[in-house]
């Protein structure tokens, strides 16, 4: 599909709030690179939350990643926040060893071992 078709999709559908965000065009702040620090991480995400605070589109944004349980960030949350609203993603990043092949539930996960 052409990328002015997925354009037309998303900005006549349910996203169409998104074609008005403060954000469009910003994805480098608001989704992480593969190896990010946590400092680098707390710099991104204070940008993006600058950006949030100034979009008419906040509301609707937060609300859709609630209830897509989107990665990244999203309506000046980022994905902690949403757990502790109680919006969790299905399947946090860096989890995904402790699916194993096969049924897809979680194992629980290694206890710490002191030596």
């Amino acid at each position: 599909m052409a990328a002015e078709s997925v354009a037309n999709l998303v900005f006549s559908g349910p996203l169409q709030w998104a074609e008005e965000a403060a954000c469009r065009g910003e994805s480098r702040l608001f989704f992480a690179p593969a190896g990010e620090r946590p400092e680098a991480r707390a710099t991104r995400e204070a940008q993006a939350r600058a950006v949030c605070r100034s979009c008419e589109a906040l509301a609707d944004c937060r609300a859709w990643a609630r209830e897509h349980r989107e990665y990244g960030f999203w309506g000046g949350e980022s994905e902690e926040d949403r757990a502790a609203a109680g919006f969790r993603v299905d399947m946090p990043v860096g989890r995904v060893a402790r699916y194993p092949r096969g049924d897809g539930r979680p194992v629980q996960p290694r206890h710490a071992r002191t030596a």
